[in-house]
């Protein structure tokens, strides 16, 4: 049986050595943060610190900081889950077999949230939600900062729950993790936040109350059982609603309860509950440190005007802190894509799996494998079907955030994966032919956290589809390369037919082709070796970026916009069609109107780094 909330989880992890306790009085301004990156670096165990600066409540690290912990607190129930995830892939199968969907049993029950009434808002007569116990202020919560220039303190772990007003009631809810910024800028005292992605559930509802000209109730949720966080991030098909989902994975219902004066339903076993509204007023929010590795400028969002701010007795502030990848984040998506992988084929026609590179900040390179079957009888094998793919991946869900889309075709291959990135990367370079292989789609909706395209949510994707026999042999050595042209230096190389150069500083506009790069098209073209490296980066740190495969796959496909920053050899535009031959060519130096990528305040880390030092109270664990 799953834990009813954070307390029984945190308990049992102490018991089996999982969970340390940290007495000693640490900061939650920067401090906090590097100390959980550290922690997740280590492996080490969940952190719960006792004493923090500034608040009187515990607050909680690393909880989700490996696989094998996030496998451990879900152990009684992913056979449960796995069972009735394939069941919604293959429903056909389970009624030829019901034999085999029997383990789905159990888990259908625990999909259905048992819901109370309580007469008030202790939790007191008519039934019990312990998140109703206390009542605090605003200002009373942990102001948990993670980076240097982030514009206040934020919820890191929040569980933002919105209803439609068109729909209300819990079929169309939206359990979603979206950041919430608790102080700085503009806000008043009871003011906070709130940053979300235009495409997910609670856009859609905000969009309706708006319509309505209403302000839309929202709750916003810290701790609770630790199911729900997953729900929270889980990409879940059509018509299962989070709170079904967390009820499936945490192996027990999720305790709901009704309460006068809240337009909401309740998470009973939550350990902290702000209610508030969403006003319809904006205010800047940010900058925020980001999971890309690179900040989220300060942009206007909605206000959400907080009402009352409550909680439960001994109510622990779980945490995390996000930045480049890999970070705990990671092992959420890994744990996702499990979960997911049997519903790859069924949700998106044509595609066998799919790979979110988390390195590569996660949005910004999709890898997936798809059949090539359309047209069997010609001689020649080209992408057809791999594009009527990666539309599909482009069309739904948050895969519809990628912005380097990379297909194969996995009858070329049939023992390649997408999640083996250097074999795929390998076998699309083998094969690319760029008179025909290239798409682009311009001025798109993009990832709200990419800055490199034409402006806030807006930008241009790449599928890159490739199919057919192997086309060249990839080079480790860039032999007899030209005299580049000036600014344009230092060649290394990051991996099989990955060649890094050094360019000159970016100083164009937003959108503005760069001559020194059609300059270094052009020189290349003579290269009598360039088709052994098919894919070439310009970036501002050659040592940097060729240093290893995380290193690159971050630098270039954080930092380009493929419609603005793809050159190539002998480069042609013919009925709308860009082409070129190899190398490719990506501009993925820093420029001007891009966010900065994230680093420590030394000061701090050489705090962190003494806690740590033998007789420091972290020693050990990181």
């Amino acid at each position: 049986m799953g834990y009813a909330n954070l307390s029984q989880c945190l308990a049992d992890l102490e018991a089996q050595g999982q969970l340390k306790r940290v007495d000693a009085e640490l900061d939650p301004y920067l401090e906090l943060a590097a100390v959980q990156r550290r922690a997740f670096r280590a492996k080490a165990p969940a952190l719960l610190f006792t004493r923090v600066k500034g608040t009187r409540f515990p607050m909680l690290a690393n909880l989700f900081g490996t696989h094998e912990r996030l496998r451990y607190i879900f152990r009684d129930s992913l056979r449960a889950v796995d069972a009735v995830l394939a069941a919604k892939a293959d429903p056909m199968a389970a009624l030829r077999r019901p034999w085999r969907s029997l383990p789905a049993l159990p888990g259908l029950v625990h999909m259905l949230p048992r819901v109370k009434r309580v007469q008030g808002r202790d939790g007191g007569r008519g039934g019990r939600a312990p998140v109703l116990e206390c009542s605090c202020n605003l200002a009373d919560l942990p102001r948990l900062t993670c980076w240097p220039r982030d514009g206040g303190p934020f919820i890191t772990l929040p569980l933002v729950y919105t209803e439609d007003p068109d729909r209300p009631g819990l079929n169309a809810s939206n359990l979603g993790m979206y950041r919430v910024q608790l102080a700085g800028n503009a806000y008043a005292p009871d003011e906070a936040g709130l940053h979300y992605q235009i495409h997910r559930g609670i856009g859609v509802h905000h969009a309706h109350a708006l319509a309505q000209g209403r302000e839309l109730p929202v709750h916003v949720y810290v701790g609770g059982p630790p199911a729900l966080s997953v729900a929270a991030v889980m990409p879940l098909p059509e018509g299962l609603s989070e709170l079904r989902f967390a009820g499936l994975l945490g192996g027990r219902r999720m305790a709901l309860a009704r309460c006068p004066g809240l337009r909401l339903p309740v998470l009973a076993e939550a350990d902290f509950c702000i209610s508030g509204r969403l006003v319809p007023e904006l205010k800047p929010e940010g900058p925020f440190g980001d999971h890309v590795g690179y900040y989220s400028l300060r942009h206007d969002f909605p206000v959400l005007k907080v009402d009352a701010v409550h909680h439960r007795r001994n109510a622990v502030w779980p945490f995390t802190a996000v930045g480049r990848p890999p970070q705990e984040d990671t092992v959420f998506g890994d744990f996702i894509h499990e979960l997911t992988a049997p519903l790859v084929p069924q949700v998106f026609q044509g595609v066998l799996e799919v790979h979110a590179v988390d390195v590569a900040g996660v949005h910004p390179l999709l890898l997936a494998l798809g059949s090539e079957r359309y047209t069997p009888y010609e001689a020649q094998r080209k992408p057809r079907e791999l594009l009527t793919a990666a539309l599909h991946l482009l069309g739904a869900t948050q895969t519809a955030l990628a912005k380097y889309v990379l297909l194969a075709a996995h009858e070329d291959a049939p023992g390649l994966r997408a999640r083996d990135v250097p074999a795929f990367l390998r076998h699309v370079l083998e094969r690319a032919d760029f008179s025909r292989d290239l798409h682009f789609l311009t001025r798109s909706t993009s990832d709200t956290l990419d800055y490199t395209g034409s402006g806030l949510h807006e930008g241009s994707k790449l599928i890159w589809a490739s199919a057919g026999e192997k086309r060249r042999e990839l080079a480790l050595e860039p032999r007899a390369l030209p005299d580049l042209p000036e600014g344009f230096s230092e060649a290394r190389v990051a991996g099989p037919g990955m060649l890094v150069l050094r360019g000159p500083a970016h100083s164009l506009e937003r959108g503005e082709p760069d001559p020194r790069l059609e300059d270094l098209a052009r020189c290349l073209e003579a290269w009598p070796n360039r088709e052994g490296f098919p894919l070439v980066a310009v970036v501002d740190d050659p040592a940097f970026c060729a240093a290893g495969l995380d290193n690159f796959l971050w630098v270039v496909f954080t930092r380009s916009d493929p419609a603005t920053d793809s050159y190539g050899a002998h480069a042609q535009t013919r009925a709308k069609h860009w082409s070129c031959a190899a190398p490719l060519i990506l501009d993925a130096r820093l420029k001007p109107f891009h966010a900065p990528p994230l680093e420590e305040d030394p000061a701090v880390t050489r705090r962190v780094e003494a806690l740590a030092a033998p007789g420091g109270p972290l020693h050990g664990y990181f």
